[in-house]
């Protein structure tokens, strides 16, 4: 039986990959969400406008979007900028709604790393198959 840090790291992998395909292109070129650059998904990273130390909102698909290694590293996820937009996509509040969501509380048991998993998985697998792209 895998150790929940095992299971927390495999569910960062698939959600990442999933994070960085839902919008790519055919070719696997997806877009910076701060700053538009576009690259091949697999150069991307998946950037958190919460912290991922806040689990209630590390795997939110509003929360993470694709992002550059300059805005997400070095520019530190360029946060104004990502809850502006998050706000322009999602709604008005959406990025003061995930921050309040960030401070809350939230226990994951070893069947629901196991079903996230399978769902992002799938999902990666899915995107993959759809787009033709490894």
């Amino acid at each position: 039986m895998k150790p929940i840090s095992k299971l927390k790291k495999e569910l960062d992998k698939y959600f990442s990959q999933y994070i960085r395909l839902r919008y790519a292109t055919d070719l696997g070129i997806s877009t910076c969400y701060t700053c538009g650059k576009q690259d091949h998904y697999k150069r991307l990273q998946a950037g958190h406008f919460q912290s991922r130390k806040h689990t209630a909102t590390r795997w939110h698909e509003y929360n993470v979007q694709v992002q550059c290694v300059k805005c997400n590293m070095f520019d530190h996820g360029q946060q104004w900028e990502f809850g502006n937009k998050l706000d322009a996509q999602y709604g008005k509040g959406t990025s003061h709604d995930l921050f309040v969501l960030s401070k809350t509380t939230m226990k994951m048991s070893r069947s629901d790393y196991e079903q996230e998993i399978r769902y992002y998985k799938t999902h990666v697998e899915n995107l993959k198959n759809e787009k033709c792209i490894e």
